[in-house]
């Protein structure tokens, strides 16, 4: 019974963060690098992000990084309304000179688009921007945990896209009540 109790835990624990990173950002307001935070330039940025079309992201790298051989990794990460972030994935930059440019299609019903510059220097070493976050586009239409339902594309109720989005987060709820019942009522 004592492991049963560890799962039922583990899980509780696995959902905690998921509602408290909703907590911590101004919903609609998209997060960019501070001037002169970055060794990069926004060139071109989609903004807000649309569901089903696709968001681009063109940064250019600052001349002292060029000349000193970095190369950037662009990774992307897409959240949805219901709480869950996907996995963070490597981008195939295209690059032309300075500039890397990525673009990815968000599915219907997200939140926004996570994204970062991992800088590798030419000795190896690597820094990310942001450190320890992301950088965010916000959706048109979104659900934020601690505001509710805003954007552009948000009217009389829902998203402009007519779809059913359905209760934010019930998803999570119904999980975790599957995970702690079968942890329970299982029997070895």
């Amino acid at each position: 019974m004592r492991i049963n109790s560890i799962l039922v835990l583990m899980a509780v624990f696995i959902l905690i963060p998921i509602s408290s990173m909703a907590s911590e950002v101004n919903a609609g307001e998209d997060v960019n690098p501070a001037d002169n935070e970055a060794p990069f330039t926004i060139a071109e940025r989609t903004s807000p992000s649309v569901d089903g079309d696709v968001w681009s992201l063109s940064i250019v790298m600052n001349d002292e990084e060029a000349a000193n051989d970095t190369e950037f990794e662009l990774i992307t990460q897409v959240c949805t309304n219901d709480g869950v972030c996907d996995p963070p994935v490597k981008m195939d930059a295209e690059k032309e000179g300075n500039t890397y440019s990525i673009s990815v299609t968000p599915p219907s019903d997200h939140t926004y688009v996570n994204w970062r510059v991992k800088a590798i220097y030419s000795d190896g070493n690597t820094t990310n921007f942001p450190q320890g976050d992301w950088y965010k586009t916000w959706s048109s239409c979104y659900y934020q945990q601690d505001s509710g339902w805003g954007g552009e594309d948000y009217q009389d109720g829902e998203c402009s896209t007519g779809e059913d989005v359905g209760l934010p987060g019930f998803g999570a709820v119904i999980a975790s009540t599957g995970i702690a019942f079968a942890a329970i009522t299982r029997r070895d």
